[in-house]
């Protein structure tokens, strides 16, 4: 039996459910919720790393690490060292990471307009979960 999924590319536009899909590649960025935290903290000029470590509540430092180098891998964040001693590091948007804030800032203006019916909604379930089954 054959059980591979038809090349749904054929569909126009459906590639977006393949796996190598170049913009699943990219959007991929943006499903970690540190991503867009960090962009936004950079957004006013660069910092440096503890700065950004005590701007983000809740952030690990290894978090935080990893985060910030895979902006700069993905060419959203720069770093920059200054040899002084003791060596300092700054980190900052790049133009790509600057044209990402608009839709960030969308996503953002979106979460805040509908937080509270997503708290009702996951409330709601909840709650429904909880109930016993009953036998029909």
């Amino acid at each position: 039996m054959d059980t591979r999924f038809p090349d749904l590319r054929q569909y126009g536009g459906a590639e977006a459910f393949l796996r190598a899909c170049k913009p699943n590649t990219v959007l991929e960025i943006f499903t970690s919720k540190w991503t867009g935290l960090v962009l936004g903290a950079l957004l006013d000029g660069p910092r440096r790393f503890n700065e950004l470590r005590r701007m983000l509540d809740g952030i690990t430092q290894k978090m935080l690490s990893q985060t910030l180098r895979s902006l700069e891998r993905d060419g959203l964040v720069s770093r920059t060292v200054y040899p002084t001693i003791p060596p300092r590091v700054d980190y900052a948007l790049t133009d790509l990471g600057t044209s990402a804030m608009g839709v960030l800032r969308a996503i953002g203006a979106w979460a805040g307009e509908h937080a509270d019916d997503v708290i009702a909604a996951r409330e709601a379930y909840d709650k429904k979960a909880q109930e016993p089954v009953r036998s029909v």
